[in-house]
């Protein structure tokens, strides 16, 4: 299994370096991005698949130079983009300034033709939007009716990030808080201007959505408490007298679940958009399978969207992994739970920080841990389902900022198809499934300005967090195991 992983991705490599090379400098300098990101983890894998275990503090040192190499690569290649564009530009100054003095779009009392019904946006009004796009930011060409507003076809004209805070703040200059102004790609992956009434935007949550949002969260607190029992070898639902006992394992995960959602509130505030409150999804087996958000204003870009996504499963997965190292860091073969070493191979990234710090103790039939490891593992288990690369999860958050709606549809439907087989195996993988076909399919809507990709660093930050959500719930195969000296 760990040779056919290892030359697949070989394979995806020597595939990628081949259509990279078509690119010229571009292409090689993206591909390297590629390989920095894959080689050490392949690496990794490589030599745990051999028998060979590096220590924690190499695994740190791989991460943060993998990181910074990428990084490093993504500035050359924006350099080097911003070159060629440039070039591109001086080359083509004398024939686009001759097409523009000769062509009639230019001249001060042209309009943009009118496709379809008329817009729904009084005629005034719409003459001043039109007012508002020029021949330095966006020139339009089309005005097409859309829902309650317009779309305005035409031609970028600059850094689309700059054309649109210009382009929005002469719009609430002129018409006030009325209009807002989106500055997306269309399905032909052109530039388009939109400008939707105000009442369009998203509404915040109702009196009965906060009551119902409370009423999840004691629901998920009992459940975790419930899981916490279960843990102990005991039914709180049957011997609610104890619920003394499994406090502090509810707690534990309950309090996991806070940390997830105080990290995706503060970066909300800090960029200023509204985040509603989570309804936490209880579920007896782990205690909570996290919980739905919604955005309640406009998202300003890609990069907000992916700060707001991300910051949840970062504070709430660091939480989850210090408690998993501190618990393996404690453990003694007095402490509380004997766990069968099944455990450890339910999951690549607790099996393999497992064998690092516990060593031979992992071939015991059953291993003594300390309760911090279970409540770890839980919560690692948590923040990795959110992170699954669909629709308005986390990670389907993460990858639409990334990547784009386009690329984020399609993980969407290889996910809810990847749960699918898995709930062959696992009952849980289609309650997920289930939830996310029905509430959390959608993708999140258009950014303001979405046509800015967010910067090297967070991407890199992405897909680290989407690799190890693959760690955390992928299981080692038994060989691997036995490579490792787990059971």
């Amino acid at each position: 299994m760990t040779a056919l992983i290892f030359l697949a991705a070989v394979v995806f490599l020597g595939w990628g370096f081949y259509r990279s090379r078509a690119l010229g400098k571009l292409g090689i300098l993206a591909w390297l991005q590629s390989v920095v990101l894959m080689a050490p983890w392949l690496g990794l894998f490589g030599l745990i698949g051999v028998g060979i275990v590096p220590n924690l503090a190499s695994i740190l040192l791989i991460l943060v130079l993998s990181i910074a190499v990428y990084i490093f690569l993504g500035r050359q290649l924006r350099a080097l983009a911003a070159q060629d564009s440039a070039g591109q530009g001086i080359a083509s100054v004398p024939r686009a300034a001759t097409e523009e003095i000769n062509s009639p779009k230019v001249e001060s009392d042209a309009e943009p033709a009118v496709t379809g019904t008329p817009p729904p946006i009084p005629d005034a009004e719409l003459k001043t939007i039109q007012g508002l796009l020029g021949i330095d930011t966006f020139f339009p060409t089309e005005v097409i009716p859309y829902q309650d507003g317009v779309i305005f076809k035409g031609n970028l004209r600059g850094e689309a990030a700059t054309v649109h805070a210009h382009l929005s703040k002469k719009l609430a200059a002129a018409l006030g808080d009325a209009y807002r102004l989106f500055l997306v790609n269309n399905l032909e992956g052109k530039p388009v201007v939109i400008v939707l009434p105000k009442r369009n935007d998203p509404q915040p949550a109702t009196l009965t959505q906060k009551l119902f949002s409370l009423i999840l969260a004691v629901a998920t607190l009992a459940t975790c408490l419930e899981t916490g029992g279960l843990m102990l070898e005991f039914d709180l639902l049957q011997a609610p007298n104890r619920y003394l006992e499994s406090l502090p394992l509810g707690l534990g995960i309950f309090g996991i679940l806070i940390f997830h959602e105080v990290g995706h509130q503060v970066l909300a505030r800090r960029h200023g958009v509204k985040f509603s409150l989570p309804f936490l999804i209880p579920a007896l087996q782990i205690g909570s399978f996290g919980a739905l958000n919604r955005f309640e204003s406009l998202v300003p870009n890609r990069k907000v969207l992916f700060d707001v996504a991300l910051a949840g499963p970062a504070v709430g997965g660091i939480v989850s992994l210090v408690l998993l190292v501190f618990g393996l860091l404690l453990s003694t073969s007095e402490s509380l739970f004997q766990v069968p070493t099944l455990f450890f191979q339910s999951s690549i990234l607790v099996g393999t920080l497992s064998r690092v710090v516990l060593g031979g103790a992992l071939q015991e039939e059953l291993v003594a841990v300390h309760p911090l490891v279970v409540v770890g593992w839980l919560g690692l288990v948590i923040t990795a389902i959110n992170l699954m690369p669909a629709g308005q999860l986390d990670g389907g958050r993460i990858v639409q900022a990334i990547y784009g709606r386009k690329v984020a549809g399609r993980t969407t439907i290889f996910t809810l198809i990847f749960l699918a087989i898995a709930a062959l195996v696992n009952p849980l993988s289609l309650y997920w499934a289930i939830l996310i076909l029905f509430l959390q399919r959608d993708l999140e809507r258009p950014s303001l300005e979405e046509i800015t990709e967010p910067d090297d660093a967070r991407a890199a930050l992405g897909l680290l967090a989407l690799f190890l959500m693959v760690a955390v719930l992928m299981p080692l195969t038994p060989s691997l195991a036995g490579r490792l000296g787990i059971g």
